[in-house]
């Protein structure tokens, strides 16, 4: 099955757009496998409900975001183009078409979940499909827990029209009363604090959304009027925040473009097909909105809140329920991190095994007297923080503990500001690293003191300290005692906290200073191998490769013979199968029950991978020119035996074979599914029901973990 609306490869060879795929019209291909997980039949129908929601939500974070920049590079008449030769003009074009083909479809995967869900007894109705007794309390708790919260407000000369916040959402009213001549409009706010949907009491699960009730029960707001019309409207803004140079307080700056970005221009108004005309006219005026970016929907508005509904309690319809493991190997120290890092490296793959074992390295470090000191970075840290809890603990307990705190993390500059000050208060040192530069890497470092000196921990992560995207984010923890590692990570630190460019790195590579140089090194190194007739090969895998240069030195690769295969989970700019360009190259995407988010670059080093003398590199930067050129990234080279075996020989085959929740990237830019069922092979089930080789530990000696395969095989294909 082809995901509809991709780019196909045009006549000529010789353009831009025949080598490279526009970055915007690559995410929304990517959007629409997200949402084509909504129509997968497979799975259970509240997890198909869930993956509409992600796939609303993804979208308007897409239109906050990436129109809303082009937007403003085209009314700028800034004609920069994209890596495939587009204007901002030219992509809005062709992007514009795409959000109204997706929002369509996404409508029809509603309305048909809607009928599913019916069979279930949950109900997601109008409310004028129910019954007498239903609208009957409806209109009780409208009365008594709505009305009470809501304002209608008028608008005329003497009330000037209200500011609706992004993602906002309302209802406007066009009234009479009784013979007096004109007419009123009145507009009343959804206040963001209130459930979107309403649980009807009862055996049946019934939802109904809460602008429903406004226009049901407008009449309890407005006694004496006629309503002549209304209509439901959402609006979003521009949500992007720019950071100046010349910012001398990053957090001042940051709290007041937050007010800011709540009040950004309007590039999005969405209103039900039954808006009323005149109603709609207003709105288009007030909101001084492109006609081209105003969506009309004869289904449900906003439906980013769908996610509430999957809370209901249905065990029968969600994936069955996995607790991740614990890692044996801390388990045979008594629990003692430091313990079991002490005698080997070990890395951690979420969410099959527990980000407790994260958090009990950092409380452990808080509370052992020995630890002196701990430096860790902080991107996203989530809402209830164990890691922010351990740190505040260690500095209260007399350590040294420094934090580098990234204010420019979207979406969570607020929170991070509320941990920054939680933080400080508390005695850490908190660092906001580089004004023009994102600090992206994720390092904890504690140093010890043992009896032979002092000894350094690291742990290296290709995601977040966030416990809650732990448990659905697949990434990797790696822990290590290396000295060399832990003088790199700590020169690392210095470059932040100091500006201090670290030199003389002995393992780690960092952006924007090296790593970029490194990948071309290694690269270099297999087109070297391809053309001495050695073996050679490349497998990664990111979430987004769209660096000019990086897909460039990955088509000469190619071309040098290098079998190369990409797991690229979202944005992909790179042309993948197309001859005398990338024949060699193949790129496939992995939507499924977990979303895929660890970095990995493997390279065959002169051997035939998966070979234990392969060179493996884990990272937290993807081939993007914001990681690779703005942002603080790390990789980390991994040597351990049993590290380097779980991920090349588990990790990286295992996503390599995967069919099950894979799309493969044609010559035409297209994805189309690949295979499923008795011959398929998914890789999540994989590991939730093996056990990682480092993690195992002892464990490995009365019960193998299962080894993974591509003897006989191509990449894609079943073996174990």
């Amino acid at each position: 099955m082809n995901a509809p609306g991709n780019i196909a490869v045009p006549a000529s060879a010789d353009g831009a757009d025949a080598r490279y795929v526009n970055r915007e019209l690559s995410w929304l291909s990517f959007n629409r496998r997200v949402l084509a997980e909504a129509e997968n039949e497979r799975y259970p129908l509240l997890e198909r409900l869930r993956f509409l929601s992600i796939s609303a939500s993804n979208l308007d974070e897409f239109t906050m975001i990436r129109i809303a920049g082009l937007e403003g590079q085209a009314s700028r008449g800034i004609e920069t183009t994209a890596i495939d030769g587009k204007s901002p003009a030219q992509q809005l074009e062709a992007i514009r078409e795409q959000v109204l083909e997706l929002e369509h479809r996404q409508q029809e995967a509603l309305d048909t979940l809607c009928e599913l869900l019916v069979e279930e007894d949950i109900l997601i109705p109008a409310i004028d499909q129910l019954g007498e007794e239903h609208i009957a309390w409806l209109e009780g708790y409208f009365t008594n827990d709505i009305l009470p919260l809501i304002t209608p407000q008028a608008i005329d000369p003497s009330h000037p029209f209200p500011f609706v916040a992004n993602l906002g959402m309302g209802v406007i009213f066009r009234l009479k009363r009784g013979k007096r001549k004109g007419e009123l409009v009145e507009m009343v706010l959804i206040p963001s604090g209130v459930p979107r949907f309403v649980r009807v009491p009862g055996p049946q699960a019934i939802y109904v959304g809460i602008e429903q009730l406004i226009t049901r029960f407008a009449a309890q707001l407005f006694p004496g009027f006629k309503i002549r019309g209304d209509g439901v409207f959402r609006v979003l803004r521009d949500s992007d925040i720019e950071v100046e140079d010349e910012a001398e307080d990053l957090v001042r700056y940051f709290r007041t473009a937050i007010q800011r970005r709540r009040r950004g221009r309007a590039v999005l108004l969405e209103l039900d097909d039954e808006c009323d005309e005149e109603a709609e006219a207003l709105l288009r005026e007030q909101f001084n909105i492109d006609a081209a970016m105003i969506v009309k929907t004869g289904g449900m508005i906003g439906l980013r809140h769908l996610d509430a509904i999957c809370n209901e309690s249905r065990p029968d319809l969600k994936f069955a329920p996995f607790d991740p493991r614990y890692p044996e190997r801390i388990l045979a120290h008594d629990g003692d991190c430091f313990s079991a890092i002490r005698e080997k490296d070990i890395v951690i793959h979420h969410p099959y095994e527990s980000f407790e074992v994260v958090v009990d390295f950092l409380h452990q470090a808080a509370i052992d007297p020995a630890v002196v000191s701990i430096k860790q970075t902080l991107y996203r840290a989530g809402d209830q923080s164990p890691v922010i809890a351990a740190l505040i603990e260690a500095a209260l307990a007399g350590k040294a503990v420094t934090a580098v705190v990234e204010l420019k993390a979207r979406f969570d500059e607020e929170r991070n500001i509320h941990w920054a000050s939680e933080l400080e208060r508390a005695g850490v040192q908190v660092i906001y690293g580089f004004t023009e530069w994102k600090t992206h890497a994720k390092v904890s470092l504690v140093v010890r003191r043992e009896d032979e000196g002092y000894r350094t921990y690291c742990h290296f992560g290709t995601g977040n300290y966030h416990p809650v995207n732990a448990r659905i984010y697949t990434d990797l923890s790696y822990f290590t005692a290396d000295p060399a590692l832990g003088r790199d990570a700590a020169k690392l630190f210095n470059f932040v906290t100091g500006y201090v460019e670290p030199a003389g790195l002995e393992k780690l590579s960092v952006s924007p200073i090296g790593l970029r140089q490194k990948l071309n090194e290694l690269i270099d190194r297999e087109i070297a191998n391809a053309q001495a007739g050695k073996p050679s090969g490349i497998w990664a895998k990111l979430n987004s490769i769209t660096n000019k240069a990086m897909i460039d030195k990955l088509y000469e690769a190619s071309n040098a013979g290098v079998e190369i295969h990409l797991v690229v989970r979202g944005i992909c700019s790179l042309r993948a199968g197309i001859p005398g360009l990338s024949e060699n190259i193949r790129v496939k995407s992995i939507i499924g029950r977990f979303l895929e988010h660890g970095r990995i670059w493997a390279f065959a080093n002169g051997h035939e991978l998966p070979s234990r003398k392969a060179e493996v590199f884990i990272t937290s930067a993807d081939a993007m020119s914001r990681n690779l050129d703005r942002r603080v990234e790390v990789m980390v080279p991994i040597t351990n035996k049993t590290v380097h075996d779980q991920v090349l020989g588990q990790v990286m085959l295992a996503n390599i074979l995967d069919t099950e929740q894979s799309w493969e990237l044609l010559a035409d830019g297209q994805y189309e599914r690949m295979r499923i069922g008795e011959e398929g092979f998914n890789c999540h089930e994989y590991f939730m029901s093996n056990p990682s080789l480092s993690g195992r530990g002892s464990a490995l000696k009365s019960q193998e973990v299962p080894r993974l395969s591509l003897e006989g095989r191509q990449p894609g294909e079943r073996t174990a």
